[in-house]
């Protein structure tokens, strides 16, 4: 047998090093003489341990990592090609502390195959939802969808199922699907995974939509910061056209649906659904007032289903497994894995899915492993940039959608940014600020003039100018931006002003230079 070697090729693994390991063990295979298959799969999402490479031997697969390309000659002196102890050896990938005790649904491939195999894609489980979808009624699909509980995994947290069912309602001559791939929250990198790891799961996921609402026509909207997502997806999509599992007859079936790969201009906002709508369209990316909802009038002004990346990608397990399969992982009202992404000072950066319901504690302190810096945690960033900073008061919080929503604070696309103790939180709340200053789309005023107002009120409040005005100004700005503005960019810059403001005072009311001089 060939021993096969995986080497993660996803950007996540490169920006680590993974293309010079993966140069260092071509070499070292000619070097030697040896015939060996290098597969560039995606990353498991243990990024600490990244450049991680896997060897396939009789006994499974075996990791090592990470792997630096000076290690990689004593790799093969100390036969890692069948699994040989090495500084680097790891074991068994799924018995990795890290990897073992998640509840891998969404990602369940991701790091095990080859991405751009559907072969590969099949042999793990693989199109049986859609399958299963080809052979059922529309109604009943989204029935299906509805039951799970499934809802936006992209921030907005909303049932899938009803959005599905008012696509479906909606009369049109034709419908559309638009995956919302403009990941842009500071420390989330699920979707970019998701597509650079195991891009079939989001076609499938994007064609069983199709056929449940009556859409013969999809996109994939992919931030330009993304370029080896926006190249996987093209060749999955191609790949899955010359297939049968997209185009006029949708695996024989009778159902018609394709798609096309988008990519955006670079706009924070254009992931606010109605701007990256215009977007798509040619346009300026600009927040369009609702009603009408995209639902009913959306892409070109017909009936649009507009899904984040982790969304569709959980509905083929959803049609594989059933409704009440999915519906079992969970709390309360948020059902299902959500992909937890953790970032920043932590000692275990990486993807982590798990059912909701895990205290924000245990993510930060027993997963995550603490700061890397070894201080104690100051404070963590729930749901990028619009987050609320959470104290470790607030630790014992659940993440789940309500929970968090009643601590003033958003899951949103499950980013978990860390800080230790030198984070100074009137920099992070200014920072919130200018953020949606330079990233407003200009059409509404609380916005477009209360950011910039906020950074000016923020500084004059660092230069210790009059401080408890300054705070009673802000706190009004805040409150003026959340209710008035047009979308979440503006509506919910708030949240982490506010939130570093509540909860670490002594950081908004600087030491008078008199006092600090004696």
């Amino acid at each position: 047998m060939i021993p096969r070697i995986y080497i993660p090729g996803d950007s996540g693994a490169l920006a680590l090093g993974a293309e010079k390991v993966a140069k260092a063990i071509a070499k070292e295979l000619a070097d030697r003489g040896v015939e060996a298959k290098i597969v560039r799969n995606g990353s498991r999402g243990a990024y600490f341990l990244e450049p991680m490479v896997e060897v396939a031997t009789a006994n499974g697969r075996v990791a090592y990592g990470p792997v630096k390309p000076s290690d990689v000659k004593s790799l093969f002196d100390s036969g890692f090609l069948t699994g040989g102890h090495h500084k680097r050896w790891l074991g068994a990938p799924d018995k990795i502390p890290f990897l073992a005790r998640q509840t891998r649904l969404t990602f369940a491939r991701c790091g095990v195959t080859n991405p751009l195999s559907l072969d590969h894609y099949k042999a793990h489980g693989g199109l049986k939802g859609l399958q299963n979808a080809v052979a059922m009624a529309p109604a009943d699909i989204v029935s299906q969808v509805t039951e799970s509980g499934l809802r936006g995994r992209g921030g907005a947290g909303f049932p899938t199922g009803i959005k599905w069912k008012t696509v479906l309602d909606t009369t049109a001559d034709r419908k559309y699907i638009v995956c919302n791939a403009d990941e842009g929250d500071s420390g989330t990198f699920a979707d970019r995974m998701i597509m650079e790891g195991d891009p079939f799961v989001l076609i499938e996921g994007m064609a069983i939509a199709g056929i449940a609402t009556g859409a013969t026509k999809g996109f994939i909207y992919i931030r330009s910061e993304y370029p080896h997502a926006v190249a996987a997806m093209r060749k999955a999509v191609e790949t899955a056209r010359r297939n049968g599992v997209l185009g006029v007859s949708v695996m024989g079936s009778p159902n018609t649906f394709d798609m096309e790969v988008r990519v955006g201009a670079g706009a924070y906002v254009c992931g606010e659904e109605t701007s990256l709508l215009d977007s798509l369209e040619g346009k300026r990316g600009q927040v369009r007032a609702k009603p009408p909802l995209p639902a009913h009038k959306g892409l070109f002004g017909k009936p649009t289903v507009i899904n984040n990346v982790i969304s569709l990608a959980s509905v083929p397990v959803i049609m594989d497994k059933g409704a009440a399969f999915y519906k079992d992982f969970g709390m309360g009202r948020s059902r299902g894995t959500i992909p937890i992404q953790i970032a920043g000072n932590v000692k275990y950066p990486g993807l982590y899915e798990a059912a909701f319901g895990m205290t924000l504690g245990e993510i930060v302190d027993d997963i995550g492993g603490g700061t890397a810096t070894g201080r104690p945690v100051k404070a963590v960033q729930v749901g990028g940039p619009l987050g609320a900073y959470f104290p470790r008061a607030l630790f014992d919080t659940p993440f789940d959608y309500e929970s968090f929503a009643a601590k003033d604070g958003l899951i949103g696309h499950a980013g978990i940014v860390v800080f230790d103790d030198t984070a100074d939180m009137l920099k992070q709340a200014r920072f919130a600020m200018e953020f949606c200053s330079i990233e407003s789309c200009g059409k509404c005023t609380p916005c477009r003039i209360g950011s910039t107002r906020g950074v000016e009120v923020l500084d004059r409040l660092a230069q210790n100018i009059e401080p408890e005005k300054q705070i009673a100004l802000v706190t009004d700005l805040c409150n003026t931006m959340k209710f008035g503005s047009l979308c979440a960019l503006g509506g919910f810059t708030p949240y982490p002003v506010m939130s570093a403001l509540n909860h670490f005072p002594d950081d908004f009311r600087p030491t008078p230079v008199a006092e600090a001089a004696e």
